[in-house]
């Protein structure tokens, strides 16, 4: 055993980046040595509201060991197929981001540019007809593919939304389960050593020191440990993202819930809208230059569907990062780290990426540069890499109704997006550097929503017969239809694996069947509702 070893794991914050790394370390460092603290004060709340995920957390959750049908119970869960976006082109028209891919590629050319083509040809569908996520998203229907499932419904990919409050508090159970202490109260002071200005002790109000080799600040968009006590400095990316406020209120709904997030653009900014199992998440993002808090309140309030169920809670800021998400002894996750608004549903991924990236390159007490450094190379890469894609929802409007909207269009952007819209723009090619979140997908959704239409498709998509590639084009709109039309309801799967909606109980449990987890609709479809971890 290295007996330079980190004996003390210290987690200053709680929320779900805090319980998120509690859990993760309880998992991954239980080793006998490693001890795992988190500190929280239940004075100081957290920003705890609907969330909504993209599909990476679901090897989060695959990871820990976590029954997914537990979770969706614990957490006020449902199912999210991926994102609507609602006025962002131009007012009143609508386009959807899936997860999953767009059809399948045919002779070893891009699906998307045989679509470039054929709508040469011919009036088109949005290019969603061919995704099995958005298809069945817009029917209202949902599915866990089964291990070995045949026809289209293996190309549903998902993620979800929950309540983050009671993410967090699921996470404390199993982090607590596994070993990790967690400690009651408010940090007031941060000792450093002063040979080499690491982090040596926090000093809570009532006395109290704590001691840690690694401290891990989950404390929010203070930055205690990160840039109070070590003065790390910030990238701010307001002059591409200047959305810098939000409120956010949760609110009563009838019907049965959504299985995807929608974002609908505003006058001076946009609104979130996430449906949980007994209630919906809502929320305005927009830029304090246009908007007051005031007018952002009323503006929110009469978008609702249903009664508010809170007072609605305001929160400022600064989108951008930490110039070092490691810095000396500290590492930051969540909101301390950085910001990159919530329009794409990255922040929990973000903390995910943080963590996942850490236990990979988990130090000893000497602190090698070369971990650190790569640390900091690819957590930078990855806020980059959402960043842009983020301000490619901005720049590419066509709206110029009001000043917030003629601002977004006519911004200088990031050398690396405006490469990117470029080379779609000639040619519709998309080209990922390195280890990039977003997918072809992802670019070819928000461009083509958004009206960037290539003004060519690449060369090689025409060595490929038409008549037999529109033929394969119409028989993959139609098999998605088909089984979309075989798919239970979003409500009817959650009410299966066991969730409290809103306006209907949930039935009784469908029986386990020993060696045969998956409840089928139709023998050539089918369709997991198992217990069982993912």
């Amino acid at each position: 055993m290295n007996e330079h070893m980190i004996r003390n794991v210290v987690i200053v914050g709680g929320g779900t980046a805090g319980w998120m790394a509690a859990a993760a370390f309880s998992r991954f460092l239980n080793n006998g040595v490693t001890r795992i603290t988190l500190i929280e004060s239940e004075e100081i709340g957290t920003v705890g509201v609907g969330e909504a995920t993209i599909p990476p957390l679901l090897n989060f959750n695959r990871m820990l060991g976590i029954n997914e049908n537990d979770f969706i119970r614990e957490t006020g869960g449902t199912y999210k197929l991926g994102i609507e976006f609602d006025g962002w082109g131009d007012i009143g028209e609508r386009y959807f981001h899936p997860f999953g891919a767009h059809g399948h590629d045919l002779g070893g050319i891009h699906f998307h540019q045989l679509y470039l083509r054929e709508r040469k040809r011919r009036v088109m569908q949005d290019i969603s007809a061919w995704s099995m996520s958005a298809v069945a998203a817009q029917a209202g229907k949902f599915a866990r593919p089964a291990e070995g499932a045949q026809s289209a419904v293996k190309e549903l990919l998902y993620a979800f939304h929950f309540d983050a409050s009671l993410y967090a508090r699921f996470l404390r159970r199993y982090a607590e389960a596994g070993g990790v202490q967690r400690i009651e109260g408010k940090i007031v002071e941060v000792a450093l050593r002063p040979e080499d200005g690491h982090v040596a002790a926090v000093k809570l109000e009532n006395g109290q020191a704590v001691e840690g080799d690694l401290f891990i600040d989950c404390s929010g968009f203070r930055g205690l440990l990160i840039e109070e006590a070590l003065e790390t400095g910030y990238e701010d990316w307001s002059q591409w993202l200047p959305c810098n406020r939000a409120v956010a209120v949760p609110s009563s709904y009838s019907g049965d819930p959504d299985p995807f997030t929608r974002a609908t653009a505003r006058g001076a900014g946009w609104q979130w809208r996430i449906p949980l199992q007994q209630r919906m998440g809502n929320g305005l993002v927009y830029c304090s230059d246009f908007m007051t808090a005031e007018a952002a309140e009323r503006e929110l309030l009469a978008n609702l569907e249903g009664e508010p169920l809170a007072e609605p809670r305001h929160l400022s800021f600064v989108t951008g990062r930490r110039k070092l998400g490691w810095n000396r002894n500290v590492v930051a996750l969540g909101l301390s780290s950085g910001f990159v608004e919530p329009l794409e549903s990255t922040s929990i991924h973000l903390v995910q990426a943080g963590i996942t990236r850490l236990i990979s390159l988990f130090p000893d007490r000497r602190f090698n540069p070369v971990e650190r450094d790569e640390y900091n190379r690819q957590m930078r890469d990855l806020y980059k890499d959402v960043r842009d894609f983020v301000i490619l929802h901005y720049k590419a409007t066509r709206r110029r109704d009001t000043p917030f909207w003629e601002r977004c269009r006519t911004m200088d952007v990031p050398e690396s997006l405006q490469r990117k819209i470029d080379l779609f723009r000639a040619k519709g090619r998309v080209f990922r550097d390195g280890a990039e979140l977003f997918a072809t997908t992802s670019w070819v959704a928000v461009c083509l929503g958004q009206h960037i239409v290539p003004e060519e498709h690449e060369p090689a998509a025409d060595a490929l017969d038409e008549d037999k590639v529109a033929a394969a084009l119409e028989e993959m709109r139609q098999g998605y239809l088909r089984v979309a039309a075989q798919l239970p309801t979003h409500a009817e799967f959650l009410r299966h694996t066991g969730a409290s909606l809103a306006n209907t109980p949930a039935p009784p449990q469908p029986a386990e069947v020993p060696g045969e987890p998956n409840f089928s609709f139709a023998s050539e479809t089918p369709f997991n509702f198992s217990a069982n971890p993912l």
